[in-house]
């Protein structure tokens, strides 16, 4: 996901005395736009200009284009190897394990009462994994919830960005990314070791196994994606696309959930817009419209 925190412009006179290694035109900016939002559906405000510029120099300097002109014409002939580090470039991937913590214990009543009534394993999609620890929450509460690592949930986990998938594949964290976490759920989740200097937790291939991972753009034509779910996690996902973005992806949820499937948004996140779709269920949890079951 694109950081959302605002990036302010260099002074004027800074940028007139040429601090920039690489001329930055409005056209540049532009286009830079329209390619993202094509691609990814993500729409950049006009205050991410510094942000975009300094993530992509560095693929300028890697690919030795003089200037992002030359650099934009790569990518319109098609390298696709290019294409996977220029979105890379611009996502960025802001999680922790088990934030938005009011989620958590909804999944847990939720997934208890499916299993009650069907006894039949529970899909669970989550389509912005990050560094996997969105999943890997999940994965903890299926596991609290049904007190075993065999708890009957399957996980994907999809992202579009290739390289945090690779991250979360490895399920290995620094102290400071676990430490939110409790004592009991270090021991229980995680084996304390070491990387580099620095002390980091791996998660316990008991819990990995409850999880896959997959790269997925939301905007693909086709997702590799099996329904009925019981599940949707698409978190702090939806503010990053426009509101026909959001409705066409949503259009494309509905027909994948179970009747009595849940969908987690991000807390500033709303789909009033898609009432057609979804209904609220109150903390940003929505059901499918009843029209649509």
């Amino acid at each position: 996901m694109i950081d959302n925190n605002l990036l302010w412009p260099a002074p004027p006179a800074l940028r007139e005395a040429g601090a920039r290694e690489f001329a930055f035109t409005a056209e540049d900016f532009d286009r830079i736009r329209k390619m993202i939002h094509a691609h990814a559906g993500i729409s950049l405000s006009e205050t991410k200009q510094d942000m975009v510029y300094s993530r992509l120099a560095r693929r300028l300097r890697e690919t030795r284009s003089k200037s992002f002109k030359d650099y934009l014409a790569l990518l319109d002939r098609g390298d696709k190897g290019e294409w996977e580090k220029f979105v890379n470039s611009l996502t960025t991937n802001l999680t922790s394990f088990f934030r938005e913590p009011h989620h958590f214990p909804i999944l847990s009543e939720h997934l208890k009462r499916l299993y009650g009534q069907r006894r039949s394993p529970l899909r669970i999609w989550c389509c912005a994994s990050s560094t996997g620890e969105e999943p890997y929450s999940i994965a903890m509460t299926a596991v609290e919830t049904f007190d075993s690592f065999n708890a009957p949930v399957s996980i994907l986990a999809s992202d579009l960005d290739t390289s945090v998938l690779d991250i979360a594949a490895k399920g290995v964290y620094a102290h400071e990314q676990a430490e939110r976490l409790s004592a009991e759920r270090l021991r229980r989740f995680f084996v304390k070791g070491m990387e580099g200097e620095g002390s980091a937790f791996t998660v316990r291939p008991e819990l990995r196994r409850l999880v896959s991972f997959r790269r997925l753009n939301l905007l693909e034509p086709r997702w590799n994606v099996l329904g009925p779910l019981d599940v949707i996690f698409c978190r702090n996902v939806m503010i990053y696309f426009d509101k026909p973005t959001q409705h066409r992806i949503l259009t494309r949820f509905a027909p994948l959930m179970s009747d009595d499937g849940l969908l987690f948004a991000g807390h500033s996140e709303s789909f009033l817009h898609s009432a057609d779709l979804f209904s609220s269920l109150g903390k940003t949890v929505y059901e499918l419209t009843r029209r649509n079951r």
